[in-house]
């Protein structure tokens, strides 16, 4: 049997005792080191668990009076009347939640395009990409789960298109006995999107997607505490004995700091900034977070003249534009499952900036600017030819890039040598 001291109940030896309080704050906090040479682009995952906190409190208050019911407008009404006018504050945690869930891709975009450029993904460290990638997955469930619910004209018709590009893409199975043409009809609960459609997206939007972006988070977090975060300079550290001159009062000589309170500082100052924006945003441009055609009732009747996801989904939409439906799906689901397998496409032994990698600093510019470009085109009507071929091309861009990737990197040199 453990032997236990005497304590006073509820006391720091007491807790201690009985859930290794003090081991678990240096396992993640005080005797969790960081290095020294990075900049304010590392407090990016700290920022996104700080907005994801913010999310969970919106839609708290929200929940309370929100009316998933798709008959009448009910879910409708309960939106944009009470709680936009009737609920003292309403309008605040809607503006909250809408301006919050853009933002979120916004700082998830600029984290992934920060690993990708240090090559936080290597060496090791192919963990934290792939849980990253589950939580970027999971964030976008969620999000599209999310904009079904206000049941607008927008969310309607985007969870029909979405919902209509399975129709005929899954196959037979067992001569039919799974009867997966039916696929479409079974994810509904219905011919088209009706009342089982916005129960079960708001089933999974205010349970299970939360669930499991709870889960990779902390998953997240335990995959940086073996190998430790990388650096700005990709330099390998022996963190042991840089800790232990930290601890030895050297802390000059050290490469490392603690997390908490050294780091954390500089996190909680980063998010302070940041905050300062989510809330003049919230305020004074919420509008860029909410379509104005979603503040129209779903009507099944009445199709808007161009139907487009929000902003964080654009590049990815246009990746199914150009092609017919089940090439689209091919290359939307490559899109998708092609930024997990990054680890293991990059052949380089380097873990440098991508600017001290040869090609790979080339590529890294044409994938960011291509995306930049998709997205564009992803939010313009496919009426312009120009438009359209623009589209094409950055889609078949794209492809390409991951294509060419095992062999750029093949060739590249040692930094700092030669192969």
């Amino acid at each position: 049997m453990a032997h236990f001291d005497k304590a006073m109940p509820f006391s720091n030896k007491w807790m201690d005792q009985r859930l290794a309080v003090n081991t678990l704050q240096k396992v993640m906090s005080t005797e969790y080191w960081i290095p020294k040479n990075i900049n304010f682009l590392w407090a990016m995952g700290m920022v996104l668990a700080a907005t994801f906190g913010i999310l969970l409190i919106s839609g708290i208050f929200l929940l309370m009076y929100y009316v998933p019911d798709a008959d009448n407008a009910t879910a409708f009404d309960s939106v944009n009347y009470t709680i936009m006018s009737e609920v003292g504050y309403g309008w605040f945690w809607r503006h909250i939640h809408g301006v919050g869930a853009s933002l979120v891709f916004l700082i998830t975009y600029i984290h992934m395009f920060t690993g990708i450029y240090y090559g936080s993904y290597k060496r090791g460290r192919e963990l934290i990409w792939l849980s990253g990638m589950g939580l970027f997955i999971a964030f976008s469930a969620e999000a599209f789960s999310g904009y079904m619910l206000p049941w607008g004209q927008m969310s309607y018709w985007a969870g029909m298109v979405i919902t209509n590009l399975f129709e005929g893409a899954t196959p037979d199975i067992l001569g039919g006995a799974l009867n997966f043409p039916h696929f479409v009809e079974w994810l509904r609960g219905d011919y088209v999107p009706g009342q089982a459609f916005l129960g079960r997206f708001f089933m999974l939007h205010v349970v299970l997607f939360p669930l499991v972006i709870m889960g990779l988070i902390v998953l997240h977090f335990g995959t940086l505490r073996i190998p430790h975060v990388n650096n700005q300079d990709g330099e390998e550290i022996d963190f042991e004995e840089s800790a232990a001159l930290w601890k030895a009062g050297r802390k000059k000589e050290a490469k490392v700091i603690p997390f908490n309170p050294v780091f954390l500082s500089k996190d909680v100052f980063v998010m302070g900034v940041y905050f300062i924006l989510f809330f003049y945003l919230v305020f004074y441009h919420f509008e860029f977070a909410m379509d104005p055609v979603n503040f129209d009732p779903a009507d099944p009747l009445k199709t808007p003249a161009h139907i487009y996801p929000e902003w964080y989904f654009l590049w990815s939409y246009e990746m199914l534009r150009p092609f017919s439906k089940n090439i689209g799906l091919l290359w939307f689901a490559f899109a998708q499952g092609i930024l997990m397998a990054l680890p293991f496409l990059d052949r380089s032994p380097n873990v440098a900036p991508a600017n001290r990698r040869g090609l790979f600093k080339y590529w890294f510019w044409a994938l960011l600017i291509d995306m930049i470009i998709l997205t564009v085109m992803g939010k313009l009507p496919p009426t312009d030819a120009t438009f359209s071929a623009i589209g094409y091309g950055a889609a078949v861009t794209f492809i390409g890039l991951w294509v060419v990737l095992p062999f750029i990197t093949m060739m590249e040199k040692p930094v700092g040598g030669k192969k």
